[in-house]
Formats: C-alpha cells, structure tokens, sequence
C-alpha cells in the first residue's frame, strides 16, 4: 500500500543553490531567466507535493479518522517544547545517559507538512505516556549548529531513541510509518 509522505527542505539549505548558482542557457536567443525565479520553480513544487513510497496513489492510513485528532479525551500530553540550543543539548545527553525512550520531533512553524502531522503527534504522546517527545522549532535563534550536526535538513524530521540510542529516524509527514514505528519501539505489554 503506497504511503502520502511530506517533507520541506530547511531554508538555510536552499541559500547557497539560490545565490551561487548560475543557469546558463544553451540557445543565445532564449531570455534571461533569472536563478532565483528558476529554482523556486524547480526545487519548490517537488518540496511540497507530496512523496509516495511506491507508485501507486492510494490515500494515507489515517488511522485516527474515527477518533478527533484535537480530542483531550486521551489524557494529558507527553510533549516537552525545546527552546534553546542548550536544552536540546541538555535533553538528548539525558535520554542518552539515562537510556530512556524519547522522540525529538524537529517542526517549523511555517511547515505545512508539520502542522498536518502534529495532532497525530500529539495523539500518539498520549497513547505513549512513557515516551517523552520533545519539540523543536529548527528556526529558534542558536539552533543551527546542533541542527546540522544532527543532520536535520527537512522539516517534520522524527528521531526516535530506544534505550538511550538513536534507533530510528522519519522525515516526512508519514501518519501509517510514525504509528507502525512508535508501536514498534515503546509498545508495553
């Protein structure tokens, strides 16, 4: 069964394609086309339509859609937002050093993608109570070089840890794989 995925491309990664590249075209008689107005067309669209897994356009599992996604009724969320470079430092040495379940979900407010995944996301940390999620904004001031250590280019970007390692990772928006994952790791008998 084909799964709808989505992702964008961090911003900061764009800048260097947008201003040092050259497009050069091989007919003398054809207009100048600017890089800027180019790539936009070529890299934007791609970015955001979705991505299917196989070739088939089956619609995603969307494995609440008999339950409200903006439903309390769970109980409380597990969701700890990061504000600073120094707290998710703080927080990844912790699920390290105390070998404990954790997902660090990398989000941007402007990411369409993030907001359509994010009550599923908050769904999920109720029905995982023991899994501590924690929520980064890739456009906090101070975060870029932690970002690019931990190789966070598209946004939503899921890390999930098991046992104070980093067992998995999910980029895109992808409901059927974040459910199947987190059932995988964090399901308690």
């Amino acid at each position: 069964m084909g799964r709808l995925r989505f992702s964008i491309v961090r911003p900061s990664l764009l800048l260097p394609l947008l201003f040092n590249s050259s497009i050069q075209s091989t007919s003398p008689n054809a207009p100048y086309i600017s890089p800027l107005k180019t790539l936009a067309f070529q890299i934007t669209p791609p970015l955001l339509t979705p991505l299917f897994s196989s070739s088939s356009h089956t619609s995603p599992d969307l494995f609440f859609s008999t339950s409200r996604p903006f439903s309390s009724s769970s109980g409380p969320s597990n969701i700890v937002t990061i504000e600073s470079d120094e707290e998710l430092n703080s927080s990844l040495n912790k699920v390290q050093d105390d070998s404990l379940p954790a997902i660090f979900y990398f989000t941007a407010v402007w990411c369409g993608p993030c907001k359509f995944i994010s009550p599923f996301v908050e769904e999920l940390s109720k029905k995982y109570p023991h899994v501590k999620t924690y929520k980064i904004d890739i456009d906090k001031e101070g975060l870029g070089n932690t970002l690019s250590k931990l190789k966070i280019y598209s946004v939503p970007t899921f890390h999930f840890f098991q046992n104070g390692k980093r067992a998995t990772e999910i980029v895109g928006a992808d409901i059927t794989q974040l459910k199947d994952t987190m059932e995988k790791l964090y399901k308690q008998d």
